[in-house]
């Protein structure tokens, strides 16, 4: 039977989602179906709900995933109890464990509905989660205003609510002190702790996770953008600057993030924010709201696409004050396009946390199952503990600076940019990234550039190469970044994402070099499948290895998959399996199986062997009986990059599987490539990997 957790509240407000998401992606690390069950629902769609379901990996759909509605509720409560127990019985049977999410107290039933919870937590069997908000929603009117909680008054707060889940028979396994004042969480969590013997934790006030995107607060004023990158409308807006007088008076009122109501006949404030915007001298807003119905001048509209602007500018026809108050008004959600917000709220529950003895008191058992969420999982474990820093040459790429928010969000590695330092962090800054943690450096920086000139020509003075060549040749990024490396001011570096592979790796083969006793650097694919992890090499560098080639690719893949906590079992791929098939393709492979043996024993090697006699235990068992790695092989070594690529291509695609790589391997340092089609879940694997290499793990 599946295990559950109800992550109830005492209000609305109160940040429960943040706990779910933290809950649901703590399971996920641990067991491979996760669903997500809301008992009561405002109606056909939720938006929590829906967020939550985005990262479960239990196949429950949305509507599936509801009991009843308030109105069911209203009707008939036993009624509408037994639909939410038969319903939850449907879910938790698809499932190794379930988040069940408590209703959101939108109901005009309020006083009671804390009361329902807890019956429908006893009747699920449910242990349940007590989340407390840290500031108080009647001391004012817009949430993100209200004020902190003492620590008193959260410990009132939670002794009427523990008494009331324990007279419905609810078993309350922690409390959760969410949004709660971050100069008093020791006092919060004491206080608490005083009036129940289960844990308590204080997740911090984040104002970042409830402000609203400029899309929100656009639909909030019934606007329509007239100007600007409709991919910047997905930008928090932290603050309110009514700019409705001189521009020399509105400049020292910007701040980061805000929203800048202006009234349409004020297109010289217009112009002035945008200059703002533009300069980096100045806090970046989030967008323009051009308020009063007013259409700005035509010259000014062509001197504004003239710009070329990202800054979105969005046109209402509200006043000032009601714009104004409706902005205020308007509130943020988790949602799932807001991978900003996601990170921010899982990073925050696992500081807060400590979900190894929360897990412990769910009773939920690791899985011997490795999906890609817990291989991912594994990958950030390590990269942080390994503590290392990385270099991203493409410091340009938008795909690169998302990635590097989660990493440095995650703590998964220190990180350095290569680029122009205030393009770098402006267009972070019009994304809503956070990058405050990261190193940018130039290429064209003069003391590293003479500095990497000097050492380049002195690897390379064989090949007639001068200081006066190479300082033409370092600032090149993939250059300087593996520069960055060789001389050990980063332990790694991942490129690729818009440079081609060979523009990546060959300052690497030029430099960096082999590791001793290695005569080939090659690569491997870590493909994450539904329930465990393989390795495919070499899918992405050398054409047609021979066979010592491919004897050390061999080698080296069991090295990186051994690194990884993969225990490998080696597969040498050929057409042919055992002796049955001859000719100079299945020679080579014979060939380099009999080199692995001889220069490595220890590893459990086999082959030559076909992909299905490799995979499937009952094809292995009858094609190659007595192998110890036939039917159980763990990397798969492919006889040419051909046959390699498109295998782990096939396998992605077809399998669903998440293929992480390539991972380079046989280099003294480590330097991967990413693919161009790279996405930010592939750079931020890819980094972790590079990580965890670096530490020599």
């Amino acid at each position: 039977m599946a295990r559950s957790v109800y992550v109830a509240s005492v209000e609305g407000h109160s940040g429960k989602s943040i706990v779910a998401l933290g809950l649901l992606t703590t399971l996920t690390r641990e067991v491979e179906r996760v669903g997500v069950f809301r008992p009561i629902a405002r109606g056909a769609t939720d938006p929590v709900l829906a967020t939550l379901l985005e990262r479960a990996t239990a196949d429950v759909a949305h509507d599936d995933a509801i009991g009843v509605t308030y109105d069911d509720v209203h009707s008939d409560g036993d009624a509408a109890l037994a639909r939410i127990v038969e319903r939850y019985a449907a879910v938790q049977a698809r499932c190794d464990a379930v988040v069940v999410v408590g209703s959101d107290f939108t109901d005009v039933s309020s006083p009671t509905e804390l009361s329902f919870n807890a019956r429908i937590a006893a009747n699920l069997g449910t242990p349940v989660v007590l989340v407390l908000g840290g500031r108080d929603p009647a001391g004012a009117e817009h949430l993100g205003q209200a004020p902190a909680r003492s620590p008193e008054h959260l410990a009132a707060v939670a002794e009427p609510a523990l008494r009331e889940l324990a007279a419905e028979h609810a078993d309350v396994v922690a409390v959760v002190l969410n949004r709660a004042d971050p100069d008093r969480l020791a006092e919060g969590v004491a206080a608490v702790s005083a009036v129940t013997p289960r844990p308590v934790w204080a997740i911090p006030e984040e104002p970042f996770l409830i402000a609203p995107t400029f899309a929100a607060v656009a639909a909030a004023v019934d606007g329509e953008l007239v100007a600007g990158d409709p991919e910047l409308m997905g930008r928090e807006a932290m603050g309110v600057v009514v700019a409705a007088m001189s521009m020399v008076n509105v400049l020292p009122r910007l701040t980061e993030g805000s929203v800048v109501v202006v009234p349409g006949d004020r297109p010289d404030v217009v112009l002035g924010v945008m200059t703002a915007h533009a300069a980096g001298t100045y806090p970046s807003p989030t967008g323009i709201l051009l308020n009063g119905g007013i259409d700005l001048p035509e010259p000014v509209v062509q001197l504004i696409a003239g710009l070329g602007s990202s800054l979105p500018i969005v046109r209402t026809d509200l006043g000032t004050f009601d714009t104004t108050a409706r902005v205020i008004h308007t509130r943020g959600l988790i949602a799932a396009d807001s991978p900003r917000k996601t990170e921010t709220s899982i990073a925050l529950f696992d500081e807060a946390v400590d979900t190894r003895r929360l897990l412990e008191s769910l009773d939920v058992g690791r899985s011997t199952v490795v999906t890609p969420l817990m291989f991912e999982h594994l990958l950030t474990e390590r990269s942080r503990a390994a503590a290392q820093h990385v270099v991203l040459p493409e410091g340009d790429d938008d795909r690169v600076l998302r990635a590097a928010a989660i990493v440095l969000s995650r703590r998964i590695a220190r990180l350095t940019l290569l680029g122009d330092e205030a393009k770098v962090r402006a267009r972070a800054s019009e994304l809503g990234l956070d990058l405050a943690g990261a190193e940018v450096v130039s290429p064209f920086d003069e003391e590293l550039r003479t500095r990497f000139a000097e050492e380049y020509a002195r690897l390379r003075a064989h090949r007639g190469m001068t200081v006066e060549a190479a300082l033409d040749v370092v600032p090149d990024v993939s250059y300087f970044g593996t520069m960055m490396v060789q001389l050990g001011l980063v332990g790694g570096m991942v490129s690729g994402a818009a440079h081609t592979t060979a523009h990546t790796i060959r300052p690497a083969f030029e430099v960096i070099r082999t590791r001793p006793g290695v005569s080939v650097v090659s690569s491997v694919f870590l493909m994450a499948l539904a329930d465990r992890v393989l390795v495919y090499g070499d899918c992405a560098v050398n054409p047609l290895p021979d066979a010592a080639q491919l004897a050390d690719i061999a080698i080296s893949s069991a090295a990186t998959a051994a690194r990884f906590g993969i225990e490998p079992r080696v597969a040498m791929l050929s057409y042919s399996t055992g002796t049955s098939g001859t000719g100079a393709d299945v020679d080579k492979v014979r060939e380099a199986t009999a080199l692995v043996r001889e220069r490595a024993p220890e590893l459990v090697v086999d082959g030559p062997m076909q992909y299905d006699a490799a995979a499937d235990p009952a094809i292995g068992a009858s094609k190659l009986p007595g192998s110890a790695v036939a039917g159980q092989a763990t990397v798969f070594v492919f006889p040419d990059l051909n046959t390699g690529n498109n295998t782990y291509k096939a396998v992605q695609r077809s399998a669903g599987a998440v293929a992480i790589g390539p991972v380079l391997q046989g280099l003294n340092k480590p330097v991967n490539d990413l693919s161009r089609g790279a996405t930010v879940r592939d750079i931020v694997n890819t980094i972790a990997i590079t990580a965890i290499q670096a530490a020599g793990e």
